[in-house]
């Protein structure tokens, strides 16, 4: 599987998302090409925005991503946070944008994600503790019974 860092940031323009939506599909810009009949290069062209997208281009390439042109379009008249996840624990970050309080927030996640592992683990330590007193107190519960039988 193919090691993607985390990353947030905001999409502006076509090219950028038309970028960002092949990385979430883990497709290489050679694959992307493929999929649109068209060269390397000229797909490279299209994500670097030097290249003036057609109609039938941007239908072309909503297809691939199997959404409606419009939808595609209409998404990327917005800043939209995104968040590429992977599975691995070293948490490495990047972020894209520069709005603070989105890296603060995504910090604060990571932070709590981090505790709530500690705790997970904590308690399974005390638990451990408390079940051995409790087997203490039953000894000492049934020696007293004894001493007291004996008396």
């Amino acid at each position: 599987m193919v090691k993607i860092t985390q990353k947030v940031g905001i999409m502006k323009n076509v090219n950028q998302k038309i970028k960002i939506m092949r990385e979430i599909n883990q497709w290489s810009q050679e694959e992307m090409a493929q999929k649109l009949h068209m060269s390397v290069n000229g797909y490279a062209k299209i994500e670097r925005g030097e290249t003036k997208l057609t109609l039938n281009k941007l239908e072309q390439i909503a297809q691939v991503f199997d959404l409606d042109v419009f939808e595609f379009m209409q998404s990327t008249n917005k800043n939209i946070y995104f968040l590429m996840n992977n599975d691995s624990a070293d948490n490495n970050t990047v972020y894209c944008g520069s709005d603070e309080n989105m890296m603060k927030e995504n910090e604060k996640l990571k932070l709590s994600l981090k505790h709530k592992d500690e705790l997970l683990a904590n308690k399974d330590i005390l638990l451990a503790q408390k079940q051995n007193e409790i087997n203490s107190l039953r000894e000492i519960i049934g020696l007293l019974k004894q001493n007291k039988a004996m008396s």
